[in-house]
């Protein structure tokens, strides 16, 4: 896809450096335009080395620049302003095109996403508010900015949003929404069974796979719910959120959200057992052995598949040895439509890694590999294998 990434003077600019490189790992062709004022905080250079194409700072100051703003606003498939300060964002939201950047607003065709990044008062003020609004109802996307500490000291709204979270929004805005209208529910990561108010029971899930696909999906137009055991991951951006801990927990939040949903991918690592009690206090170490009496959990998967009428059921299989015939008895005891398989006991895949194979089986027996990838690919192509159960 062709970005071109608006700048202005703020002094959130050095962020937009991330965001750059974010663009290009995904494979973005990215040209960048400055305002005068945002050259004062990161050189043009510095883009211009990151995104591997020339800067346009000014519509005289290079040749060629005095048509591009119509061109570039035409030829791209999306045009980005981060960060966008008050004033640039009252030009453009009143027509004002009086340098490049803001001229190139006034020609183009491309979807624009308006992100914007000021002081916590400036971005209350009824004014920028009107502005915004103004945008917004000329069909122009804007994507709120965090909370947090500003430059100012201040803490509030205004914070630049996260280079990677702008990244994933562009993506969902250029994405092919052919999941669009289906309800998918999502679960991921481990869950943790107490052995004392210290100590648990878990597994190495950092549930990344399960994040990757909530994001694909909700890039692909799905309407997404993801059910999260512990993770140290960011919440995906427009999707329905539910955290848990426990298997009890999940089992709890699975069954109040699924009825209603198209699709269930069951991502999560649950824990098949937890300790018969769970000692109210720290267990203090002494010599000799410690016994802990273990009892199952409640089998999820499988009361989803007893009860899941037209949806289509995917479920996934860690496995260390026979992984085919593992998978194949998980597919007919659960009633799983797709099984998932993983090979955990190779390294670059599976638990904590960035990368995945697997083996993608359905109830028919048909299968389909996919080679080790990163898990956001991997992510898709489970995407695209449920769309055609």
């Amino acid at each position: 896809k062709k970005i071109v990434l608006g700048i202005t003077g703020s002094i959130a600019v050095y962020k937009s450096a991330e965001l750059v490189r974010h663009l290009k790992k995904a494979g973005a062709i990215v040209k960048v335009a400055m305002t005068k004022n945002a050259t004062w905080f990161v050189t043009p250079l510095t883009f211009e080395t990151l995104s591997g194409n020339r800067v346009i700072e000014d519509m005289f100051s290079q040749p060629g620049t005095s048509i591009d703003h119509v061109s570039l606003g035409q030829e791209s498939d999306c045009i980005v302003i981060a960060p966008a300060t008050a004033n640039f964002i009252g030009k453009i939201a009143h027509g004002i095109g009086d340098d490049f950047l803001s001229t190139l607003i006034l020609a183009a065709t491309a979807k624009i996403l308006i992100c914007p990044a000021m002081d916590k008062e400036m971005f209350k003020n009824s004014i920028v508010q009107s502005n915004i609004l103004i945008l917004k109802e000329r069909g122009f996307i804007v994507m709120e900015p965090e909370e947090g500490m500003l430059a100012s000291g201040a803490v509030g709204l205004g914070r630049f949003p996260d280079p990677l979270a702008i990244a994933e929004e562009i993506q969902c805005l250029l994405a092919n929404k052919d999941l669009q209208g289906l309800k998918v529910l999502i679960t991921a990561g481990p869950t943790i069974e107490f052995i004392d108010p210290v100590r648990m029971i878990t597994n190495r899930s950092t549930g990344k796979m399960g994040y990757a696909i909530a994001r694909a999906a909700r890039r692909r137009g799905a309407d997404v719910t993801l059910i999260s055991g512990p993770t140290h991951l960011d919440p995906p951006k427009g999707i329905h959120m539910a955290n848990v801990e426990t298997a009890e927990e999940m089992r709890g939040a699975v069954m109040d959200h699924y009825k209603g949903k198209d699709v269930i991918i069951k991502a999560a690592a649950v824990s098949d057992y937890k300790p018969l009690n769970k000692a109210k206090e720290k267990w203090k170490k002494k010599a000799g052995k410690t016994i802990v009496e273990m009892i199952p959990t409640p089998d999820i998967l499988e009361e989803l598949g007893r009860n899941k009428g037209d949806i289509t059921l995917v479920g996934f299989a860690a496995e260390t040895t026979d992984h085919i015939a593992n998978a194949l008895g998980k597919i007919k005891k659960k009633n799983l439509d797709l099984i998932v398989l993983n090979d955990v006991s190779k390294d670059d895949r599976g638990f904590a890694a960035e990368t995945n194979e697997v083996r993608m089986i359905d109830r028919k027996g048909n299968e389909e590999v996919v080679p080790l990838t990163s898990k956001d690919e991997v992510a898709d192509k489970i995407l695209d294998r449920i769309k055609y159960l």
